[in-house]
């Protein structure tokens, strides 16, 4: 797949696109997704997901925006859909200014677009005034097909990223993970700690997250840790670390029976559940004991899967 990060677009043959912010890269992303390849093997068309970067919220919200992957996770991801490019698009005030028309004609013109998917409810241009019937109307005079696709709900209820990123701050991963089709994770490099865990032989993977990921609340989570194409049972903690009087905010994993060192190796640790609060115990001892009971309570998590 190729990703293209700059203003600068040009295609070599006619394409089908489909447009968005991609966050999360949920159920209704993933109907979006499927539609243009469909088109794209139809027509002989070069598949195309056209998304922004930094996150149009992020770049006009005053308070810290969070997106549910960061643009690194989202690559990863549409990737492994199989399509031919995917555009993360410079977002600027210019380009939040731009009349809606001139928008739709840089995608049918420049972008060579020949198929177009959006969802029933996507808005763009300034002041978001544009729509499906303005992407309908300029793609039917430039002879291109623009197809809506209707919102995919679960249990009646819509989904989008909003929802997703509620059910991560309330912990609730079942959820997240019937509205992803996939569990909630995160991909880091191992860094070094402060080695306490190997020391009470419960050693851990450390990783610092992603700049404006949104990660679940301060606690330990039942996890599965991706390494080399292998999962592994673990469980992760998310906080500062107070028994050891750790000082920022970090991911630690704890994954069951595996001894390999992981320095400056990337791992992938995806979220099922919730155990407990993230607490500062009186000893390394009290803490060597809460972590074989956190390691009891995934296990038997586990076993009925």
């Amino acid at each position: 797949m190729k990703v293209i990060k700059s203003k600068d677009i040009e295609e070599d043959r006619f394409t089908a696109v489909t447009l968005g912010n991609f966050d999360g890269i949920h159920l209704g992303h993933q109907e979006l997704i499927s539609t243009v390849k469909e088109y794209a093997k139809k027509y002989s068309l070069k598949s195309i997901v056209f998304s922004f970067y930094p996150h149009p919220k992020s770049f006009f919200n005053i308070e810290k925006f969070y997106t549910i992957f960061s643009p690194y996770e989202k690559e990863k991801i549409i990737e492994d859909f199989g399509v031919d490019e995917l555009v993360l698009y410079p977002f600027s005030r210019d380009f939040a200014n731009m009349k809606p028309e001139d928008f739709a004609n840089f995608i049918f013109d420049s972008i060579k677009c020949k198929v177009l998917v959006v969802g029933e409810d996507y808005c763009f241009g300034k002041n978001r005034l544009g729509n499906f019937n303005l992407l309908k109307s300029i793609g039917d005079s430039k002879g291109a097909n623009v197809i809506k696709i209707p919102s995919v709900k679960y249990n009646d209820i819509r989904v989008s990223s909003t929802n997703i990123r509620n059910c991560i701050k309330n912990r609730n991963f079942n959820s997240v993970i019937k509205l992803l089709g996939k569990p909630y994770f995160l991909i880091g490099t191992v860094v070094e700690g402060k080695k306490i865990g190997r020391k009470i032989h419960f050693p851990t993977a450390n990783i610092i997250p992603p700049e404006n990921k949104l990660l679940p609340p301060d606690g330990v989570y039942i996890t599965k840790t991706l390494y080399n194409g292998v999962f592994y049972k673990s469980v992760t903690n998310i906080g500062e670390n107070p028994t050891v009087d750790g000082e920022c905010r970090t991911v630690e994993t704890y994954i069951f029976d595996f001894d390999k060192k992981l320095y400056d190796e990337e791992i992938i640790v995806c979220f099922y559940g919730f155990i407990r609060n993230e607490q500062k115990f009186l000893s390394v001892d009290e803490l060597k004991k809460q972590i074989k009971k956190d390691k009891d309570i995934a296990e038997k998590f586990f076993e009925k899967l």
